[in-house]
């Protein structure tokens, strides 16, 4: 589904991404760990292609096709989807106007149909709906937001970077729930960054990389999750 072969990434002239290596098979869900700076959100941003990232080597392969050089909105037209950890505010659009934007071949009455039996589980009121995306929003709100447009519009990879990120724990087990079931029923690829374990317990993954210094010093099962919750990452700021 997703394969990344010697990535090297930089923003604003510093190398952030060395050399990254990583396959992620179509249906799996795949966590990307590791300690602020490693790597993380800029892994998640390169691969959504948001501007002012520069690749400087490298390749990314999406579902076969060379994506290192696609536009955002090609991506997402491909399937992929990626929930930022700081969702931006576009005021003027609505969340529906913005799906229907990034999915003209779906009829109005099937998105419709999509985005309330999404909604029926976040619960999310109308005045959300109808006022421009994200905007007067909290961090918890524009979380949800993004999972109704990654659910509605049946995206075949996620890529969530810091779901966990402001939110309280009953919002995240819904939300990290949900992608799960997601994954489950339609086969959906996931790759959750994060930098703790608790989205883990939810969102349980297939594989595990740990992320330092923009490459990947390990690799495991979920069981790495877990260790990694007791003993940090101290044992890699030597590599």
């Amino acid at each position: 589904m997703l394969h990344i072969e010697g990535l090297c990434a930089k923003i604003s002239g510093k190398e952030v991404l060395k050399g990254l290596d990583l396959d992620v098979k179509k249906g799996s869900i795949v966590a990307i760990m590791g300690p602020n700076g490693s790597g993380k959100s800029t892994l998640a941003n390169v691969l959504s292609g948001k501007p002012g990232y520069e690749i400087t080597a490298g390749k990314i392969e999406f579902n076969g096709q060379d994506i290192t050089d696609m536009s955002p909105t090609k991506r997402g037209q491909a399937g992929l989807f990626v929930a930022s950890q700081y969702p931006l505010e576009i005021p003027g659009v609505t969340p529906i106007e913005l799906m229907s934007a990034a999915c003209q071949d779906l009829p109005s009455e099937e998105l419709m149909r999509r985005v309330e039996l999404v909604n029926k589980e976040l619960s999310m009121p109308d005045s959300l709906m109808e006022r421009g995306v994200n905007v007067d929003l909290s961090g918890g709100e524009r979380k949800r937001i993004e999972i109704l447009q990654l659910l509605a519009l049946k995206k075949t990879m996620a890529i969530l970077d810091e779901l966990d990120s402001g939110l309280d724990v009953d919002a995240l087990e819904l939300l990290a729930s949900m992608v799960a079931k997601a994954s489950k029923d339609t086969g959906m690829t996931v790759l959750a960054v994060t930098h703790y374990s608790r989205l883990l317990e939810v969102l349980i993954p297939t594989e595990v990389h740990v992320l330092v210094g923009g490459t990947i010093v390990r690799s495991g099962g979920p069981e790495l999750a877990v260790e990694l919750e007791s003993t940090g990452y101290k044992e890699f700021e030597k590599l």
